[in-house]
């Protein structure tokens, strides 16, 4: 695997670190292969029961590397294989039922969106910065950010955020549903290992709690709850559950 993106398990958590700091995190084919080759190991191995996305030096992701863009000679099929190859990274995380948590601390912007949103629980800093601004170089939303960003923060503020090129705040990105906390800037990855930690203690109830949500779009409300019963009625007979719920009741 490349430098560009380094992948840790340990204590059930994989964590996935882009590590292009020098530009910011961005994709260039480099990364986009790290990026895939990790995500898919994370959710292939039985020992990973959370993982945490973070990056390197002064931001989380800045997107697609604009000026490696420039330079390829057929851009059109180059962007088209190189987007394929890390929406392979995202469908892994999304497909998953193991919990992702991001540390998203600076700029996350264009393609980085689409990263964030790939996550089932976002941490920020106090001054970290959130936004589309693709039509700003003349590109339009990748990396399942049409996808997702309408089901994460309602079709209007996706409108908004996607035909303006500005950046929301923390507070910002906070209320509108884009991340579920702020926090100092530089205690970001600390609480988002937290959460990670936090998952892998009861990892069978939070994985299958996140693989329930993630699939309720595409099917019908009957299929649903009858997956939730199947689920419900299989966590109450993992030793967790058992343990948890005998637990609780001698309170």
């Amino acid at each position: 695997m490349s430098n560009a993106v380094l992948l840790n398990i340990e204590n059930g958590i994989a964590r996935i670190t882009l590590n292009r700091p020098e530009r910011l995190n961005a994709f260039d084919p480099e990364v986009a292969e790290g990026w895939a080759e990790a995500c898919e190991l994370a959710t292939q191995t039985s020992e990973v029961k959370a993982i945490l996305v973070a990056g390197e030096g002064r931001a989380f992701c800045a997107g697609g590397d604009v000026r490696a863009m420039a330079e390829m000679q057929d851009r059109r099929e180059s962007m088209q294989v190189l987007a394929g190859r890390i929406n392979d990274g995202i469908l892994a995380l999304v497909e998953s039922a193991k919990p992702v948590v991001a540390a998203a601390h600076g700029v996350t912007a264009g393609g980085g969106l689409g990263i964030l949103l790939s996550s089932d629980y976002a941490v920020i800093g106090e001054s970290s910065k959130v936004g589309s601004i693709y039509a700003g170089v003349g590109l339009t939303p990748d990396l399942s950010v049409s996808a997702q960003l309408a089901r994460a923060v309602g079709e209007r503020r996706a409108l908004q955020l996607v035909l303006q090129d500005n950046l929301l705040s923390a507070d910002e990105a906070v209320e509108w549903g884009l991340a579920a906390e702020k926090v100092a800037d530089d205690a970001v990855l600390a609480r988002a290992e937290a959460i990670a930690e936090h998952w892998v203690q009861n990892a069978y109830a939070y994985g299958e709690a996140k693989r329930l949500v993630r699939a309720a779009a595409g099917r019908s409300f009957r299929e649903q709850i009858a997956d939730e019963a199947r689920t419900i009625g299989v966590a109450a007979i993992t030793p967790e559950g058992e343990k948890r719920i005998a637990a609780f009741a001698a309170r």
